[in-house]
């Protein structure tokens, strides 16, 4: 009986098949979580992509994390990297990207570019901490036009290409120093 018990028992739970477990894709309505470890210069979700772009059009939110006080007073003033694209194998030649500091009390995004290795930015506008901040990058010809929410800036462009190929450009914290604290930064893609 105990014989017959067991077999009856096993041969159900051998029989039961267990539905495959579907995770959710990511949505283009969903931000991911980008987080920069203290003590690191780079994101999380920071990997290889290859793109083709025309225009990169994405969302952001910062929160708290990204208020800082650099070791050295004089890198409190160095951009630290928010998004953008490559043109080619290197981005310290031709890229693209909106970068951001946290300066004189107030979170400021700037167009950020390398220009045939020389290294160019310029600041766009101040933005509110935990906002949903709407930003784009636009290749025309030998320009990039960048817009975030209302405010918009053009940057000379070294390469006059109809898009820009290259890699994904994560976030990124430096200059010198690297994160003091853990930094997140939501990104939607659009």
């Amino acid at each position: 009986m105990k014989y017959l018990l067991l077999l009856i028992i096993s041969t159900t739970l051998l029989s039961c098949s267990k539905p495959d477990i579907v995770l959710p894709s990511q949505s283009p309505e969903e931000f991911i979580r980008h987080t920069i470890p203290r003590g690191d210069h780079y994101s999380d979700k920071s990997i290889v992509k290859p793109v083709s772009i025309l225009k990169q059009i994405f969302k952001v939110k910062f929160d708290s994390s990204a208020i800082y006080t650099s070791l050295l007073p004089e890198n409190q003033f160095d951009i630290n990297k928010l998004y953008g694209f490559s043109e080619g194998n290197n981005h310290h030649i031709n890229s693209a990207r909106i970068g951001w500091r946290y300066s004189d009390d107030s979170l400021r995004l700037f167009a950020y570019t390398y220009f045939n290795g020389q290294r160019l930015s310029e600041e766009i506008c101040a933005v509110t901490i935990g906002e949903i901040i709407d930003c784009s990058i636009e290749v025309t010809g030998n320009s990039y036009h960048f817009k975030v929410n209302q405010s918009t800036l053009k940057m000379d462009r070294a390469l006059n290409t109809h898009s820009a190929t290259g890699y994904q450009l994560y976030p990124y914290f430096g200059g010198d120093e690297t994160a003091p604290h853990s930094v997140s930064i939501m990104i939607r893609d659009l």
